[in-house]
């Protein structure tokens, strides 16, 4: 029997990616989906390209009415709003990935300091951070995940190995991410705009971007001791993609290859991470529509500085692939069900 699922806000980007890959996905079925702005149109209306593929009409938010016809929940809402609508969810017994950043923090201090006040607290102690590559088996237990952000899903698979190993310096680690414009969602606002991003590169949110105390986060607690990042983002004239260069000083000299084995070793098992061969750098063209993470290295050999280069698609490994990623972990199906295809190309 399928495990029917719900979409709550499934009409922005990270919802319709959501939609594309579960239509695929050979043991989910979409009961019902939501959104606020578009009630009572048929999703096919709102994005072509499902025409034909599913014919559900986006209704509006109704608790109990959705939770008679699903079990897992995805959650794809801004933040504040998510955290208004998980809790109802979790005490009727639904299963729930929220793509927002309201459960991806232990400490509701933390979450404070970068956002809002945390309306449901006491649900941190429970929820778990959904990287799989990290927390695969506190997510198989899991009742609610905090799916990871983009950023941080490509800079933690970058330094998982070096911090987990002891490899690094944890003081002076930079973060240089380069994004696409979906990364800013589906709302129309100046900096999205065509003439606005179009034949420019920019940086933004330097020191101040949400994602960094995310990224630090978890690398403190891998490395059980507080661990600061100079996480520097960039807006690039693309679609999707994201490619983030992370600049380390190694603890002692070390060659490519040794890195390479390293690597190799870390994700031998992992389905969704590639590491590339010495010589060869990830291009976020490689990855585009996959929910693979690329993963690419140079040390320079006459002092202790490597470089990490990691690729991923913002929209399916930084966002909705993930989120099924977590849900197939949850539910007890193949971890890569539903999400086995192959990127595009060109």
């Amino acid at each position: 029997m399928k495990t029917k699922v719900a979409i709550i806000g499934a009409t922005g980007y990270t919802g319709v990616e959501l939609l594309r890959l579960l239509l695929a996905h050979p043991e989910a079925e979409i009961t019902a989906l939501t959104s606020q702005k578009y009630i009572g149109l048929p999703i096919e209306e709102v994005f072509p390209s499902l025409k034909g593929r599913l014919s559900l009409v986006c209704e509006e938010l109704n608790v109990e009415r959705i939770s008679q016809k699903a079990e897992v929940v995805f959650t794809a809402l801004p933040h504040k709003r998510a955290m208004e609508v998980v809790p109802l969810f979790y005490e009727r017994g639904k299963r729930i990935i929220d793509l927002s950043a309201d459960f991806r923090f232990r400490k509701a201090r933390i979450y404070e300091q970068w956002y809002q006040k945390h309306q449901a607290p006491e649900l941190l102690s429970i929820s778990v951070y959904g990287l799989p590559e990290l927390h695969r088996e506190e997510i198989r237990k899991a009742t609610i995940v905090g799916n990871p952000g983009c950023y941080p899903t490509g800079a933690l698979i970058g330094l998982i190995p070096l911090v987990k190993e002891g490899l690094i310096s944890l003081d002076g680690i930079v973060v240089d991410s380069k994004s696409g414009v979906s990364g800013a969602g589906r709302d129309v606002v100046l900096e999205s705009l065509f003439c606005e991003v179009n034949e420019g590169v920019k940086a933004y949110k330097i020191f101040s971007h949400r994602h960094t105390p995310e990224i630090e986060q978890e690398l403190s607690e891998m490395a059980r001791r507080e661990v600061k990042v100079t996480f520097v983002p960039h807006l690039i004239p693309m679609d999707r993609g994201i490619l983030t260069t992370l600049y380390v000083h190694l603890n002692k000299k070390m060659k490519t290859r040794d890195l390479l084995n390293l690597f190799e070793e870390s994700y031998r098992r992992e389905p969704f991470v590639r590491v590339y061969p010495e010589g060869r750098l990830p291009n976020t063209k490689d990855v585009r529509g996959s929910n693979f993470c690329d993963v690419g290295i140079v040390v320079s050999e006459a002092d202790e500085r490597a470089v990490i280069v990691t690729a991923i698609d913002n929209l399916v490994k930084g966002a909705s692939g993930e989120a099924i990623q977590n849900m197939n972990l949850m539910v007890g199906y193949p971890e890569t069900m539903g999400l086995d295809g192959i990127p595009l190309a060109p």
